[in-house]
């Protein structure tokens, strides 16, 4: 498929080129801040699962480059904003990159040593496993992800303090719930308009960072385990099922953006020039290190291995 016709098919696509974002996602965290006004009052934040960085780009615009630009900014008052990723990624004003894994305590030490031992006041994560296109395989993948997340939260988010996720929806979802429920005593499902409606991605915003009494880091496990198995039966597959019937959980759902705004399942025509012809925009930052140049390369290199053994010998 050319650029103009991926333009063309998605307006979001075209408008993060437009408006210099690396990628249509930047929108979803515009609109879901909103709804939630997630980002009033927050001087650290932590970005999981970062690359390419359009959700980095949203922080650094948001919070950094206004409190930069202030006429009374002090050096040691600006936003820090910490990205996480085990990706490197094209640098962006005001965002410190920390090459990790958020499945490890460790890197949670980093990111505090980074804050000069505070904690943030929030922490965001767009970060997702390569699809299957099995709802319930991706669903169960995608919350694991989540939950791993928290390990990173539990370590570096304040009380009171917000994290933002990306979820799939499916038949665990309420199992998922009441596991964020259990650190958060607001948690909301959000969908943006810029998330397609085909699609079974929405975004958990879990407010009012509230972790149980007593609570350490280290009991996260069996903790989340216990939500799955209730009764305590150690062989039990942690699960939703005892969720429904009389212990059913209603998950608030919420629209966000503005609702008569572009919708992302539409073709929108294309913008002409004067002269009618349409210009297709360049990414605005194309990968740095893509996982698959290496299959690339080898693939390139096996054709050319092919065709070489094709090629008659003029000895022959």
């Amino acid at each position: 498929m050319g650029k103009a016709s991926r333009d063309k098919r998605d307006i979001y696509y075209r408008k993060a080129k437009e408006e210099g974002w690396r990628a249509r996602s930047a929108f979803k965290l515009l609109q879901i801040d909103e709804e939630f006004n997630i980002f009033e009052g927050v001087k650290r934040v932590v970005d999981l699962c970062a690359a390419p960085g359009s959700w980095s780009q949203v922080l650094s615009r948001k919070l950094y480059l206004p409190a930069k630009l202030s006429p009374d900014a002090r050096e040691g008052d600006l936003p820090l904003i910490v990205a996480i990723d085990l990706q490197p990624m094209a640098p962006i004003e005001g965002v410190i990159q920390v090459q990790g894994d958020i499945t490890n305590a460790r890197t949670a030490e980093v990111v505090i040593r980074h804050f000069d031992g505070c904690k943030a006041e929030l922490v965001v994560c767009d970060g997702a496993p390569d699809v299957t296109g099995l709802h319930d395989m991706d669903e169960f993948v995608q919350s694991q992800l989540i939950l791993a997340g928290l390990t990173i939260v539990t370590h570096v988010l304040k009380e009171g303090g917000k994290f933002i996720a990306k979820i799939f929806r499916g038949k665990d979802t309420s199992l998922l719930y009441c596991q964020l429920k259990l650190f958060f005593p607001i948690v909301t499902f959000a969908k943006p308009k810029s998330s397609r409606n085909s699609s079974i991605e929405a975004f958990a915003v879990c407010e009012n960072y509230s972790p149980p009494e007593g609570f350490n880091p280290k009991d996260l496990h069996r903790l989340l385990e216990k939500i799955g198995s209730p009764s305590g039966v150690d062989d039990l597959d942690c699960s939703s099922g005892w969720l429904e019937g009389p212990n059913k959980v209603y998950i608030p759902f919420l629209a966000c953006g503005d609702l008569s705004g572009y919708d992302s399942d539409r073709s929108y025509p294309l913008p002409k020039a004067p002269d009618g012809t349409y210009k297709s925009l360049d990414p605005v930052q194309p990968p740095i290190a893509p996982p698959y140049k290496r299959a690339l390369e080898l693939k390139k290199a096996s054709c050319h291995g092919v065709q070489e053994l094709e090629k008659p010998s003029l000895d022959s």
